[in-house]
């Protein structure tokens, strides 16, 4: 059997993404650099934010749907006036307006973009429309009419006006969420248009910019055996948003034979969760067994790690 291309390597790492590349080409170069077999990575960016980019690497894929379901916030800079096909400034302009909103006006509209939402994406998004990408057919100069989609917006808040032209938003929302629609909603419900020209992740589930590194730091070639130790973060570490559960030895090796456990024998130990569906993170001794779910009265493995 033919050796897997790259060498093993479990964990996270956790890139400051710079503007022009794709998440994508971030993995790519990543792979490249520590000589890895898989990695993959917790949530796009689009080319033109920079940010957060958490890199899976090795069983730390299995944990990217938690990650991704975390938390995110972002900061985004918009421009009033005018309107771009991409709602950012990569786009064509497609309109302009003379209204600029003052910044009560632009406070008084995000309550109504704050919650759960009905959100339309952007046509130039990945979303396909009859097998199709939504942004090759935009590109192609036949951009779909995209249906609205349920968003989750925690909080949506204007921290900075720069200009009469330009403001800067915080927003705090679940996974989904577009900002550069959000941008161009904003100003919509102003009276104006509007485009994001600037766009950074500032956290996603449990990591946070702090805790990011840029490209070039990442040793090439000899150096990277050295490297790794320090740069990457344990797998587990994704799961530090989930609640625990501590299991016996006896417990853990009937979870990690796939066998579900009694809630009964769990009473006491079990912590509070949203709804019985909720992930809950199983341990022992110490040790992050995996994923679990409660299910009529039992404790089920969903993914062991």
């Amino acid at each position: 059997m033919r050796r897997k291309r790259g060498r093993p390597i479990d964990g996270w790492l956790i890139i400051d993404k710079p503007s022009g590349m794709t998440s994508t080409q971030v993995v790519g170069k990543a792979r490249w650099l520590l000589d890895a077999q898989k990695v993959g990575h917790g949530g796009t960016l689009d080319p033109l934010a920079t940010g957060l980019l958490p890199l899976a690497f090795g069983k730390a894929t299995k944990t990217v749907p938690y990650v991704m379901d975390g938390t995110k916030i972002y900061h985004f800079t918009l421009k009033m006036g005018e309107a771009r096909d991409s709602d950012d400034a990569d786009g064509t302009v497609t309109g302009y307006s003379d209204v600029r909103p003052t910044d009560d006006q632009l406070r008084a509209a995000l309550p109504a973009l704050t919650g759960n939402i009905m959100q339309v994406p952007p046509v130039f998004s990945a979303l396909k429309v009859g097998g199709q990408r939504s942004y090759d057919m935009a590109r192609e100069g036949r951009p779909p009419a995209l249906p609205p989609r349920p968003a989750r917006v925690d909080r949506f808040e204007l921290i900075e006006r720069i200009d009469r032209d330009t403001a800067v938003f915080e927003v705090e929302s679940g996974k989904g969420v577009y900002m550069r629609a959000l941008a161009r909603d904003v100003a919509l419900a102003c009276g104006t248009v509007g485009h994001i020209t600037v766009l950074r992740r500032l956290r996603v589930g449990p990591f946070t910019v702090a805790d990011a590194i840029t490209l070039d730091k990442l040793a090439p070639n000899d150096d990277k055996a050295s490297a790794l130790p320090e740069l990457l973060r344990p797998v587990e570490t994704a799961l530090a948003d989930i609640p625990a559960v501590a299991l016996t030895e006896d417990e853990a090796a009937s979870l990690m034979h796939g066998r579900a456990i009694s809630l009964v024998d769990l009473m006491g130990r079990l912590p509070k969760v949203d709804g019985e569906d909720s992930p809950l993170c199983a341990t022992e001794g110490g040790r992050v067994l995996g994923i679990c779910r409660l299910q009529d009265g039992l404790l089920r493995p969903v993914r062991i790690l």
